[in-house]
């Protein structure tokens, strides 16, 4: 998987940059036919912005938070991500366990 990490209004340091790849191992962990990510960073004002895209065969994911804190933000964008990411997995899981059942009665 390819993820491009971007920061606006904020510079995107290492121990950031570590923190976000080692959140969304996690994602990975449950669906690992992700082509690629990009995840923004934004600061406005007192709130602390995260949001990704999650590019996969035949679908996209967004998924978006925000905090006071932007390590908070991230945990949550990871937490909806997570979700998603396991809702698509039992949508086409289900979808083709009943093709294969459809299949086998005709």
């Amino acid at each position: 998987m390819h993820l491009k990490l971007t920061g606006h209004h904020l510079e995107i340091t290492p121990a950031l940059r570590s923190y976000v790849e080692k959140k969304l191992e996690r994602v990975l962990r449950h669906f690992d036919q992700l082509i690629d990510m990009h995840c923004v960073l934004t600061v406005e004002k007192l709130v602390h912005k995260a949001e990704a895209t999650l590019h996969m065969r035949g679908e996209t994911l967004h998924a978006m938070a925000s905090d006071e804190h932007m390590y908070a933000a991230i945990d949550a964008l990871t937490d909806k991500l997570d979700r998603l990411v396991v809702k698509h997995k039992e949508k086409v899981n289900d979808h083709h366990a009943a093709e294969a059942r459809h299949g086998a009665q005709s």
